[in-house]
């Protein structure tokens, strides 16, 4: 059963996070250039396994074998991370597959936080600080920033924000932002991403999901909006103004 079928109505389903009675798992393979990454993908799929993500990057350990030469990170679903190494440790060229959490599992929702330094460092202050009293009750929420200027800039990475895994909520920080930036926001919420924006000038604001105008209370707020510990429900303050 993937997430898309058991999530609750309203939730953002995401591929990497656990949900309902679906098994993830993540495994780590080693191998060497005689490894073909196609057929690995076949047998794990032949196994049982829905392949989520596939992360690809030379091996780079001090004290490499040094006929390894990739490692790839796997992250499944439907197939166990025991029965997942075996299956990898049947094609040639792997020379070794170790289960790992996946990063759904460590790193859980991101809090994505765009727009002008000043303004970005003190949202994520207050992001930082929220999800540090949920994850000490069980939630796994990370923040993640990017400090950029230009409409165009900033609207590519909006839109951007859609394919970022495990992205839940967007803040937008800034004094101005409008024209692109507008239809990029948009489009994200289509997309089925809430964005909270501060207080400014331009027609950001009059399209997101809610304005406040204290970055340090954005970035606690956005953190509650997409807590499950919280009793915070974005929906009822849509389209309001604090």
């Amino acid at each position: 059963m993937s997430s898309h079928d058991d999530a609750r109505e309203g939730d953002i389903p995401d591929l990497s996070i656990p949900s309902g009675d679906s098994v993830l798992s993540a495994i780590e393979v080693r191998t060497t250039d005689d490894a073909d990454l196609t057929e690995i993908l076949l047998r794990l799929r032949d196994a049982g396994a829905d392949v989520v993500t596939v992360n690809s990057f030379p091996a780079t350990k001090k004290g490499e074998d040094i006929e390894v030469t990739r490692v790839f990170d796997l992250e499944l679903r439907d197939l166990g991370p025991v029965e997942a190494t075996k299956v990898a440790l049947t094609v040639p060229g792997v020379t070794s597959a170790d289960a790992r959490p996946t990063l759904g599992q460590v790193f859980g929702k991101r809090v994505i936080v765009i727009g002008g330094g000043a303004q970005v460092a003190q949202v994520a202050l207050g992001a930082v600080s929220e999800s540090d009293r949920h994850n000490l009750r069980g939630e796994r929420i990370s923040v993640d920033t990017m400090a950029l200027v230009g409409e165009a800039e900033i609207a590519a990475a909006v839109r951007a924000v859609a394919d970022l895994p495990r992205a839940h909520i967007l803040v937008l920080a800034g004094s101005l932002m409008g024209g692109e930036i507008t239809r990029a926001v948009r489009e994200l919420r289509d997309r089925g991403i809430p964005v909270v924006s501060l207080s400014m000038a331009g027609s950001v604001s009059a399209e997101a999901d809610l304005v406040v105008s204290d970055p340090v209370q954005a970035g606690t707020m956005a953190v509650m909006a997409i807590a499950d510990t919280a009793r915070f429900d974005l929906d009822k303050l849509r389209g309001r103004r604090y």
